[in-house]
Parts: structure tokens; sequence; C-alpha cells
């Protein structure tokens, strides 16, 4: 893993100046898409095998990708294919993702929710958040239902845990201290 984030740094970083010329969101949005395709062990297995050309795999990725790519997006995905460097595409889309957020002040929040939370009550919850961790927080929701009540959050290595299964592991240490 270590290996992959050093190989990914400068594809990243790299990736990351070229986009700044341009659109960085669509840009975001396209190697997100990338980096689920490179994901799929099918299409690893087809990359990796000596009988797979180049133009296969790259036509194969961008096909499943679903969405049209910018020329500088494709040129990278060719770029990366050709050096079999395909296998780093998640760990590049990691440090991208990182990057763009770090230009534009903006932390990624993940909410754990025992129930679905609707757009409003988090818009809510995110302003509440932001000024709790003192930054512009880009939130998403994953549903785990058994912390029973309350949320967890986490932005970061940061974690502000108010679920009732959190509340019940104190209580359980306490008592049993």
């Amino acid at each position: 893993m270590a290996e992959l984030t050093t190989i990914a740094r400068p594809y990243a970083e790299a990736l990351y100046q070229v986009a700044c010329k341009g659109d960085v969101a669509a840009w975001r949005q396209q190697i997100e898409a990338l980096s689920q395709v490179a994901q799929n062990q099918q299409v690893r297995q087809f990359a990796d095998s000596p009988k797979a050309l180049d133009d296969q795999v790259v036509d194969l990725v961008t096909a499943a990708a679903q969405l049209p790519l910018e020329t500088g997006v494709q040129n990278f995905l060719r770029m990366l294919v050709a050096n079999g460097r395909l296998v780093a595409l998640p760990a590049i889309a990691e440090q991208f993702h990182a990057l763009v957020n770090a230009s534009s002040g903006v932390a990624d929040a993940v909410v754990y929710s025992p129930y679905p939370i609707e757009p409003a009550q988090l818009a809510d919850v995110v302003s509440s958040l932001e000024k709790r961790f003192g930054r512009k927080l880009s939130a998403s929701v994953v549903l785990e239902p058994e912390l029973i009540g309350g949320i967890r959050v986490v932005v970061g290595d940061e974690v502000l845990d108010t679920s009732v299964k959190a509340r019940l592991e104190r209580m359980k240490v306490a008592l049993s201290a």
C-alpha cells in the first residue's frame, strides 16, 4: 500500500497541475470514474494479460467509465496503461482528490448514521460540523444501523462520535472500572 502511495504521488501532482488549467471538477469526476473501473478485478486481469494491447485496455476502461473524457484525461489514462500503472489509479485518484480539497480549503467528512439523513437535515449537520471542525466540509453519509442512534463523523483523522453505541460503550467501561 505504501508503495502504491509513493508511485501515485507524482502522477497525482502532475495530473492536478494540468487539471488546474481547465475544469478541475470535471477532471475530478472523470478520474474518480476511471478509478472505480480500475478497481474491478476483471479489468485488472485483462490489463495485466500479455495478450492485451494497450489500446484495448484503454478502450475497455474508457467504455466502462461511461463518461466522455477530456483529452488530457485520455492521454493520462494511455500513459498509465503504457507504463503498467493502471493498478495505481485508485491511489492516484485519492491523492488527486486530496490535492483538490487542500487547494479549495475543503475537507471530506463521512457521517455514519443508523438512518437515512434528509438533505435539509444534512445541510444543518454540516453547518454545525463546519463550526466544530473549523473548516468547510464535503459530507457523505454512510448507513451504519449498529450505531442505534446519533451519528459518528470522521474528518481526516478526527472523529466525533455522538452515537448511542459509543455512549453505551463508555457506560460499560465506567461501570466495569
